[in-house]
């Protein structure tokens, strides 16, 4: 029985924990056991949750950043877009009337050159 205690004292001490899925005790390593693992491990559980939150509430902060820049790019880019082709569109109208003006300006005897007057001087 005293091989018995002290198999039960090295127990209360010590955690085994396999290293293999067999049965083989042989490649098991003993580890402490801590003596007041219970509140511990509760304040290690808020003290993560409480980082798991802020963690979780800056990600999803950061997403939504994310994608509000998204939207806004995507907005730009849709009024870059036409922006370019309201551009293209006045030059085409510009040309249309400078061809125009011109026209006029050849038709119209106010802007011909007058050869003749300089013939008479």
């Amino acid at each position: 029985m005293e091989g018995s205690s002290k198999e039960e004292e090295e127990d209360s001490t010590f955690i085994n924990i396999s290293l293999t899925d067999d049965i083989d005790h042989s490649s098991r390593i003993l580890y402490p056991r801590p003596k007041s693992l219970l509140p511990e491990m509760m304040n290690a559980d808020m003290d993560v949750d409480a980082e798991n939150q802020v963690e979780l509430e800056e990600k999803t902060r950061l997403i939504n950043q994310v994608l509000e820049l998204q939207h806004t790019l995507e907005d730009l880019s849709a009024r870059v877009d036409a922006v370019k082709e309201e551009n293209l569109k006045l030059k085409s109208e510009n040309q249309v009337l400078g061809q125009y003006i011109e026209n006029l300006m050849s038709a119209s005897s106010v802007f011909q050159t007058t050869d003749t007057k300089s013939k008479r001087k």
